[in-house]
């Protein structure tokens, strides 16, 4: 339909813990060391590692928000602030701008979605609808698959973007809508996985080998 609901207001900070684990899984962005005291996930600070571009213009703007903050910031705080959900006005200058628009028009020149003006009652509104069904099809099979033909039963053997994704469409309040298709039964088994993994304790879930904190702490602020 080329837009969002109006009605879904967790989009935003959705977006924002994908920016904050991307960064992290790029090699820009770590969760300061938990000390002897073993700080929780939510109260541990996040650290720019690395200020290298990214060649992602809104990744870059968050990083560099992140990079110039002190003191810093923990990953609850930071969705927040990039999603300008504060009420403190010395602090509005971190939101990002037209999250959405931007990612949309950044779709329009890879040809998946296209630009057209809709009317909504009183106004006109700039819409963006998909073009290109395939890639979006690819990516809902992609879900389906990860919670129906391949799951694992461990979020360490899976592709961490695919675990991310899984977790803040859910957060996200979108998820739904790739499993809509599915038959009765495949529907059931796929949401009884989904909570299978939302009943997990991120703070268990860091401390395994080869995990990224970033990615466990963003988890943690949505499934809290």
């Amino acid at each position: 339909q080329g837009y969002t609901s109006f009605w879904n207001d967790c989009i935003s900070s959705g977006l924002r813990g994908c920016m904050l684990i991307e960064l992290a899984l790029r090699g820009r962005l770590q969760l300061e060391a938990c000390g002897m005291r073993r700080k929780s996930l939510l109260t541990r600070k996040v650290i720019c590692k690395s200020d290298a571009p990214t060649g992602d213009v809104l990744l870059d703007e968050a990083l560099k928000h992140v990079k110039e903050t002190q003191p810093p910031e923990t990953v609850q705080n930071w969705i927040e602030l990039l999603s300008g959900e504060t009420w403190n006005p010395l602090k509005l200058h971190y939101q990002l701008r037209n999250v959405r628009e931007r990612l949309a028009k950044n779709l329009v020149e890879k040809g998946v979605l296209t630009t057209e003006k809709q009317n909504f009652l009183l106004f006109d509104m700039t819409t963006h609808p998909l073009t290109n069904n395939n890639i979006k099809q690819r990516l809902i099979k992609k879900v389906q698959e990860a919670v129906l033909d391949k799951w694992v039963n461990d979020p360490h053997r899976m592709d961490r973007r695919l675990l991310a994704l899984i977790y803040l469409a859910h957060a996200s309040d979108v998820l739904e809508n790739a499993f809509a298709p599915l038959l009765d039964e495949q529907y059931d088994l796929a949401t009884k996985r989904v909570r299978q993994l939302l009943d997990l304790d991120p703070e268990v879930e860091c401390l395994k080998a080869n995990t990224n904190e970033v990615l466990w702490a963003v988890v943690a602020a949505f499934t809290k």
